[in-house]
């Protein structure tokens, strides 16, 4: 019976969500989850702007061997994803797919980009650019920086070489 009510609970907030992308609202639904036996309710929003145009993001990689490799890539998008989702041969890079579990996102970035960076590193991220090789006052994991729209044309440098801080 538990996977009947499941399986309709995700049936009803698919319609849902479905629905609130059709009519381009921001959609906020509230679900109780069949999940707990009490009458808790559990919410998660979706805030969607639907046909919002995301603008195009040039990003250079300058390569271990210094080659210079440009991509595009639209705004919002974390720099260690765009560099899997255009195959970039960079062996051994985002081997933590993004849990902020290494180090070998780590990238080098120009002075005037990093001063711009929205967010600044976290203590977490700190810790694991702390084990990354080739560390600069202007080294950040890529995983953890996502591009914007004033970010168009950056170049970031990928270390000579990868250490793994999952390996010990």
């Amino acid at each position: 019976m538990a996977s009947s009510i499941g399986s309709r609970l995700r049936v009803g907030v698919f319609r849902t969500l479905r629905s609130c992308l059709r009519q381009e609202t921001t959609c906020q639904p509230h679900i109780r989850s069949p999940m707990l036996l009490s009458p808790t309710t559990r919410s998660f929003s979706a805030s969607t702007v639907v046909n919002a145009k995301k603008e195009t993001v040039t990003v250079n990689y300058v390569l271990r061997d210094q080659s210079k490799v440009t991509v595009k890539t639209k705004e919002g998008q974390n720099l260690l994803d765009i560099a899997l989702d255009n195959d970039l041969d960079i062996d051994g890079y985002g081997a933590c797919e993004g849990t902020l579990a290494c180090s070998t996102c780590h990238l080098i970035f120009e002075q005037h980009i990093f001063d711009m960076l929205p967010e600044k590193a976290t203590d977490e991220e700190l810790d694991m650019l702390d084990l990354a090789y080739g560390l600069t006052d202007l080294s950040r994991l890529g995983c953890q920086v996502c591009v914007t729209k004033d970010m168009d044309g950056l170049t970031v440098t990928v270390p000579e070489s990868v250490s793994d801080a999952r390996v010990v």
